[in-house]
């Protein structure tokens, strides 16, 4: 049987239609940028926020088929690069390395001096936790967190406590240590954990907190002395090192945590694909090996890799209201 011979008129209709289903398709979830992708850290390079971006840029780089290149923009605990960020164009190419500190802890630190709010940002997806580790210079009479303690209590507000920048987990792990061991540090902001540790080893500061990543070195080779980690069980990179519970201070623990956002109103697409392609990385084995030999700890990852923009917003929310309370009970102030 011969089929009748479409119309002219259904040809048309058809060729017309064809652009916009394409349209319809790329809407769902085919987006690719168009240029070089800023990746904002807001602190130092050799920090372990840094490190953690740059574990992350090449894959991404070539998942995604555009350069993603590293953009350190330090100052008020990660404030300033986030509010880079949060500010930017909603268009996928610019994009946040989030922490702790301006992710959460800031929010109750900075209160309403606070330069964005979090609706300005969005979850894409949560990359890695790291230890804290507490630590002296190794001419401080101190081999262990108690002796420390009691050196500080012989020296009200004598010893000084450094710190990558106000805000930030390690700020925060401090005034932890202050309040539950019922000791007076001084504390000593700077911008970034490379120039706090320049500085620790060359005697200038006693105690520092760092997160694990970017101090393990020095630990691992005599610079610095570790006194304790502050997660809940030991680091598998430093097992003779005791937690700050076995050490007699259980309610110091404070886990670091990083991830990537984005500006409020991106395309649902960038979102989507952004978070897939980390998620294929994350499943990776060299991705991990590479970190954990660093002290890295893996996230609290959903079974298939990653987590959903979604989960990891829920998670950001969480996080603000358990270090605005923190930040409360420790009578923390930005100076």
């Amino acid at each position: 049987m011969q089929l009748p011979r479409p119309s002219r008129r259904t040809i048309l209709s058809a060729g017309l239609a064809a652009p916009f289903l394409g349209s319809a398709a790329r809407a769902q979830g085919t987006w690719s940028p168009t240029r070089p992708v800023r990746l904002v850290v807001g602190f130092t390079p050799a920090g372990t926020t840094d490190i953690a971006a740059r574990l992350l840029v090449e894959p991404l780089s070539q998942r995604l088929g555009q350069q993603v290149v590293i953009e350190n923009r330090p100052g008020a605990g990660g404030n300033v690069g986030a509010d880079v960020v949060a500010k930017a164009d909603p268009d996928g190419h610019t994009l946040l390395m989030q922490t702790i500190s301006s992710g959460a802890i800031n929010y109750g630190l900075y209160a309403a001096r606070m330069p964005y709010k979090p609706e300005d940002l969005v979850g894409i997806s949560l990359v890695t936790r790291v230890p804290n580790a507490i630590f002296v210079n190794p001419n401080v009479r101190a081999n262990t967190l108690a002796e420390l303690v009691a050196l500080a209590k012989a020296n009200p507000g004598k010893l000084n406590i450094g710190s990558s920048g106000v805000g930030t987990s390690l700020h925060m792990t401090g005034e932890l240590l202050k309040l539950a061991a019922g000791i007076d540090l001084t504390h000593v902001p700077f911008r970034g954990a490379g120039p706090m540790l320049q500085e620790m080893i060359a005697g200038r500061i006693e105690v520092g907190v760092d997160n694990l990543p970017s101090v393990i070195n020095h630990l691992r080779e005599g610079r610095l002395r570790p006194l304790a980690v502050t997660t809940k069980t030991r680091s598998a990179q430093m097992p003779n090192v005791p937690t700050t519970a076995e050490a007699g201070l259980p309610d110091v623990e404070a886990t670091a945590w990083f991830g990537v956002v984005g500006p409020a109103r991106m395309p649902r697409a960038a979102i989507v694909r952004i978070n897939r392609e980390i998620e294929a990385i994350l499943k990776e084995p060299a991705h991990w090996a590479k970190f954990d030999d660093l002290g890295g700890m893996r996230a609290d990852l959903e079974p298939d890799g990653g987590s959903s923009p979604e989960s990891f917003d829920t998670f950001i929310r969480n996080e603000i209201a358990k270090w605005t309370e923190a930040v409360r009970r420790s009578g923390a102030t930005v100076e």
